[in-house]
C-alpha cells in the first residue's frame, strides 16, 4: 500500500497576497491539511527561500531574477513565511527549496526516503510553477501522484484549468480536495 505525503507548496504570505482571488482557496487548503493529519498522512510544507544577497540566483534565470526584483522570497523576510491560515503544526515538516520544483536545492527527497513515502499529493501556488515543476520532477523519481485541483492556484485561471483538466491527468490522479478528504477519512 502506498505511503503518502501532502505537499503544501509556496503558500507563503507574499505569494498568497499576489495570487489569492477570494475564491476560498485558503480554507479549502486548510481542510485538505486537516484531513491529511486526521488520516495520518505526513504534511510537508515547501517554501522558496533565497539567502540574503541571492547568491543562488543566476542573471540567466528570468523567473528567479524577476522574483528578486519584486523583493520576493528572501529567507527571514515576513512575506516569505508560510501563511498563518495554513501554518504548520508540530510534527509537520518544512522544506526550503531554491528553485521552482520542491526537489530543487532542497532535502525533500531525503525526507521522503527516510519516511518511506512513495506517493505525493500536490497542492500550492502556482499551478504553472511549483506544482508543474514538482509534478515533472516527481514523475522522474517514480512517485505516485495526486493533484488536488482546487487546492492549487494560479494567477492565470485559464492556465490553471488547462493544466488540471488536460495535462496533469495524463500523469496523475486529479481530484477535488473534498473528494480526496472523503476518500482518506478514517472509517
Amino acid at each position: 500500500m502506498a505511503k503518502s505525503a501532502l505537499l503544501v507548496m509556496d503558500v507563503q504570505r507574499d505569494v498568497v497576497a499576489i495570487a489569492d482571488d477570494g475564491s476560498g482557496y485558503l480554507p479549502r487548503l486548510r481542510r485538505a491539511i486537516d484531513g491529511a493529519r486526521a488520516a495520518g498522512i505526513t504534511v510537508i510544507y515547501v517554501v522558496l527561500g533565497l539567502r540574503p544577497g541571492d547568491p543562488e540566483v543566476s542573471p540567466r534565470n528570468r523567473v528567479m531574477t524577476n522574483a528578486v526584483r519584486a523583493g520576493l522570497f528572501t529567507e527571514g523576510a515576513p512575506g516569505t513565511e508560510i501563511h498563518d491560515d495554513v501554518a504548520p503544526q508540530q510534527g509537520d515538516v518544512v522544506v526550503t527549496k531554491r528553485r521552482g520544483s520542491a526537489f530543487s536545492g532542497s532535502d525533500l527527497d531525503l525526507v521522503l526516503r527516510a519516511r518511506d513515502i512513495d506517493s505525493l499529493v500536490l497542492t500550492g501556488i502556482a499551478t504553472s510553477a511549483v506544482v508543474l515543476s514538482t509534478l515533472w520532477h516527481a514523475i522522474d523519481l517514480d512517485f505516485g501522484l495526486t493533484v488536488l485541483a482546487d487546492a492549487c492556484l494560479d494567477t492565470d485561471p485559464e492556465v490553471h484549468r488547462m493544466l488540471t483538466e488536460k495535462l496533469f491527468p495524463q500523469w496523475a490522479d486529479v481530484v477535488a480536495a473534498e473528494d480526496w478528504i472523503k476518500a482518506i477519512a478514517p472509517q
